[in-house]
């Protein structure tokens, strides 16, 4: 899935209930470039088999909440720049983030100016 919706700046909902992501490895830039994108379900994600969620959401300059508390991170190994670019988002839930096994996490929340929230 590896830059999917990437550079979909006029993109401003996405509903991705349907989603099987069972066997997915790499969200790498997923949803990067999404500037428009005002609210991002991905509550039914299953991330077990990832290892690469470098930019997966960076850009997103127009979320202003994000919870990941379902995500499975046991086997990321790259986390790099993240959320990075997510200037607007005020709540982030990253709760379970399991970061064991990542290597790189460098600018994971480059650009959090104000953010009021974040569970770790």
């Amino acid at each position: 899935m590896s830059g999917m919706f990437s550079g979909c700046s006029s993109l401003k909902e996405l509903n991705l209930n349907n989603f099987n992501t069972n066997n997915v490895t790499n969200m790498n830039g997923m949803f990067s470039g999404c500037s428009s994108l005002k609210e991002l379900n991905l509550n039914n994600f299953n991330t077990n088999n990832v290892t690469d969620m470098y930019y997966m959401i960076g850009g997103c300059s127009s979320l202003k909440e994000l919870n990941l508390n379902n995500f499975n991170t046991n086997n990321v190994t790259d986390m790099c720049y993240m959320f990075g670019g997510c200037s607007s988002l005020k709540e982030l839930n990253i709760n379970n983030f399991n970061t064991n096994n990542v290597t790189d996490m460098s600018w994971m929340l480059y650009e959090f100016f104000i953010i009021k929230r974040i569970k770790f």
